[in-house]
């Protein structure tokens, strides 16, 4: 059965709802303090990173997001767990960060990629306020982020947002085109009528409208929107506003935008166990 870790610490949030995600998809799913991998426990709560299939690192507000949003959590994860974090990596097992997870993933230097976020960060959204809206994802992605294999190019997906820094912003241009030459751009923000667009329809002024990239590997994703929050139709905000009835997703029980997401990155978990 795949093993999936979901990383918590004081302020994260969305935890339980990611959890959830996988598990309803028949994912062994565990929520694991980072003390529990770094040993700060008793004997029989730890953990091993290596003992996972997948590591994801949710959405909140880590350690109050003090100093950058996501900065404390990836210092610690680098003091303590870089070893392992890295033959994590090396053997290509996915790593997710949803959010807070996403500013972490940037910290850690493990987006862009290659350890090198010189380049990248993600800042204040451009409307100085916190944005907790709809999104619109355009899948941009041409094939080498595992977490979307399973979903077509071009494809519109709807998922909510909820942060304040979350403008992905690079200071050189040429490292823009790396970005798009490596096939690292996954979702980018769209409207209504699946156009790039401003604000609101990119909520935070993120270079490009991207919404999500991956490492040049394609084996970890980065992304600001939440596609735990999108499992089910019945929390989009429209679905409540027509009363149930007639909003994106159809009637109770039915499947929002983010399972499919889910879903991919399962299906070639099994993939690949299998294979092996």
């Amino acid at each position: 059965m795949i093993k999936v870790c979901v990383l918590r610490i004081e302020g994260t949030n969305c935890e339980e709802e990611t959890a959830l995600a996988f598990a309803r998809l028949g994912a062994s799913t565990e929520l694991v303090h980072l003390k529990q991998l770094t040993g700060a426990v008793k004997e029989r709560d730890r953990r091993n990173l290596a003992d996972y299939d997948l590591l994801v690192i949710p959405g909140g507000f880590s350690a109050g997001d003090y100093v950058r949003a996501g900065a404390i959590f990836a210092a610690r994860l680098k003091g303590a767990l870089s070893a392992e974090l890295s033959e994590f990596v090396s053997e290509g097992k996915p790593i997710l960060g949803i959010c807070n997870g996403f500013q972490v993933l940037v910290e850690l230097g493990l987006l862009p990629g290659n350890g090198d976020n010189r380049y990248a960060a993600l800042t204040t959204n451009s409307s100085a306020h916190f944005e907790c809206r709809p999104t619109l994802l355009k899948h941009e992605n041409r094939g080498n982020c595992i977490f979307t294999k399973g979903i077509p190019r071009g494809a519109i997906l709807k998922m909510p947002c909820a942060h304040a820094e979350g403008n992905f912003f690079i200071a050189n241009e040429e490292y823009i085109q790396r970005l798009e030459d490596n096939d690292q751009i996954v979702f980018r923000y769209v409207d209504p009528a699946g156009n790039y667009a401003s604000y609101p329809w990119n909520p935070n002024g993120s270079v490009y409208n991207i919404a999500a990239i991956c490492n040049p590997e394609g084996n970890i994703l980065g992304m600001m929107p939440h596609p735990e929050r999108a499992f089910y139709s019945f929390t989009d905000h429209e679905w409540w506003r027509a009363g149930g009835k007639r909003g994106r997703g159809g009637e109770v029980g039915t499947y929002g935008d983010g399972k499919k997401l889910f879903e991919s990155i399962m299906d070639h978990l099994r993939s690949h166990i299998y294979m092996l």
